[in-house]
């Protein structure tokens, strides 16, 4: 089977986002949590570092995978491989 154009574009899109998005990923994991002694103020009561090593990234990690899932919709129906709902 050969690979068409339509499927090597899609192909290169997708793993483009999922590169971005799992920089994203590792800005929010490891790199804030290496620097969070140094986010030394309060936030809603609680020290920044707490807060956004505990919460923040939760809400970052549902933020990248409502968007992952919203951007690969409009791809599959860019490129024609959208599946139809049927009633």
């Amino acid at each position: 089977m050969e690979v068409t154009e339509n499927q090597r574009a899609y192909w290169q899109k997708n793993l483009n986002i999922t590169a971005i998005l799992m920089g994203v990923w590792f800005v929010v994991t490891f790199v804030v949590a290496y620097f969070a002694r140094d986010l030394n103020f309060t936030f809603f009561g609680w020290p920044f570092s707490f807060w956004a090593a505990s919460q923040g990234s939760l809400i970052v990690y549902v933020v990248i995978i409502w968007f992952y899932a919203r951007y690969m919709n409009q791809l599959d129906q860019e490129h024609g491989l959208a599946e139809v709902e049927e009633d």
